[in-house]
């Protein structure tokens, strides 16, 4: 056989091939656009079947003047929070993650690891670390045992060790928080940028140089948020379950999010500082307080919004992977969320500094979009819960059939973006965390408005 004719073999095997790939592509894709669907009709069909019922609770208790004002009240809620989807879905769509440069661009890095009681977990973190692609000349890691009680600065020792000594490594005195553990890595490291990777977390070999490319490729760029994603899902249910939760909050709403350069909050298990923005704001960081207290929780979210202050873009690297260990027992859930909550607010709060000032040179109108958005989920929480308490007590099934309507929808859209960018299969966790939420965790939100003062680090022993 001639080699002309075994190249247009090879063609044609080829097109096949691709053909093959596109037509399961297309099959697959159909069919999570048909489910989606689905479940967002039986939701609607639901409520729609319910509708003589829902329509005489309206007669008998919204049919009045503050009945109607209740009801705008909601409407117009709802308005807004479609109105809000269909903006961050264009500035989605908008949004590419920043390539990796090259080895002679990449800047010097800080990586700053604090611990406490993490044992074994320290050990592969550091590891995996090490085994960076990156420049080792350009790369200082930091290890530091935040005062624990068990093994944790054995492990870390042992890792040194097998890294021929190569980290920094310090052991605080006693206990003295994760916030205190950053400061001594930000006030000794060496780098032009620093890194913050939680204990229980392990990267992936490019990830430390996809997430500090951006302050190459934009010399305004403060901070960048790493892409979180759930290490131990397979180890019980509710990490199954917040495994797609973790893809929407991180790929979808701070990949919008970064389209602005407002990115809200850098994660405690992957974020990445430039140093001149840090040392602008590390006294008053340290410093923090709120209603009179000094700050011990939120430290991620505070320096985040101090970056923000000084005009920084702070971005998101999809490309910038990091797995970590998520609760699998309810109270340690609830207890995580109840922290990220209370920060929330505490910085949207601290964010009336600055927002409505002439803070940066762009994209002022959508980062105040964000801004409000923050602080209508904050003001109606509480009314909300006690509505929701209200229609419980009184009209259960209207409340059931109407919460599980606007569950299923919210779900769906959850659903079909996570199918899209993984799996089908994983992907329906997101309708069974959504009622686990609407029934479970629904009083996080003003549970922690009403206790925002308290600082506790609560899934600490």
């Amino acid at each position: 056989m001639e080699k002309k004719e075994q190249i247009e073999i090879l063609k044609t095997v080829d097109k096949n091939m691709m053909d093959s790939i596109g037509n399961r592509k297309f099959k697959l894709d159909f069919f999570l656009v048909f489910f989606a669907i689905l479940m967002m009709f039986i939701a609607i069909y639901s409520f729609n079947h319910f509708y003589p019922y829902i329509h005489e609770v309206y007669h008998q208790r919204l049919n009045t003047f503050f009945g109607r004002a209740l009801s705008y009240i909601i409407l117009t809620t709802l308005v807004f929070q479609i109105v809000f989807l269909i903006y961050i879905v264009y500035l989605y769509l908008k949004y590419k993650p920043i390539s990796s440069v090259s080895d002679e661009e990449l800047p010097t890095c800080t990586i700053i690891v604090p611990a406490y009681n993490e044992g074994k977990l320290v050990y592969s973190t550091l590891l995996s670390i090490a085994a960076s692609n990156y420049p080792k000349d350009k790369l200082e890691i930091w290890a530091i045992d935040d005062g624990s009680k068990d093994n944790t600065w054995y492990w870390i020792n042992k890792a040194n060790k097998e890294l021929n000594h190569n980290l920094k490594i310090h052991q605080q005195p006693r206990n003295l928080g994760k916030r205190q553990a950053l400061y001594k890595g930000f006030k000794e490291g060496k780098g032009e940028v620093f890194i913050t990777i939680d204990s229980d977390s392990i990267v992936e070999s490019d990830t430390v140089r996809n997430l500090v490319s951006p302050f190459v490729a934009d010399e305004n760029c403060g901070a960048v948020a790493g892409n979180v994603k759930v290490l131990n899902k397979k180890q019980a249910i509710i990490p199954k379950m917040l495994n797609v939760s973790f893809v929407f909050s991180f790929e979808f709403i701070r990949a919008a999010q970064s389209t602005l350069g407002f990115v809200l909050c850098t994660p405690g298990a992957l974020s990445a500082y430039r140093k001149e923005a840090v040392m602008n704001v590390l006294d008053r960081w340290i410093n923090q307080k709120f209603a009179g207290e000094i700050a011990t929780i939120g430290e991620d979210r505070a320096m985040t919004n101090m970056i923000l202050e000084q005009s920084y873009n702070v971005l998101f690297q999809k490309n910038a992977n990091v797995l970590t260990n998520t609760p699998t027992q309810f109270e340690n859930l609830h207890k995580m969320f109840t922290r990220w909550a209370r920060s929330n607010v505490r910085e949207t709060l601290m964010m009336n500094r600055f927002i409505f000032k002439n803070f940066r040179k762009n994209n002022k109108a959508g980062a105040r979009f964000i801004y409000f958005n923050q602080w209508m989920k904050i003001l109606m929480a509480i009314p909300l819960t006690l509505l929701m308490l209200y229609f419980i007590l009184t009209y259960p099934t209207f409340y059931i059939i109407s919460a599980l309507t606007g569950t299923f929808v919210f779900s769906s859209i959850q659903m079909l973006f996570f199918s899209k960018q993984y799996n089908f299969v994983e992907s329906l966790w997101a309708y069974p965390y959504s009622i686990f939420y609407l029934f479970g965790l629904f009083w996080i939100a003003p549970f922690a408005i009403l206790t925002v003062k308290n600082g506790g680090w609560l899934t600490r022993q």
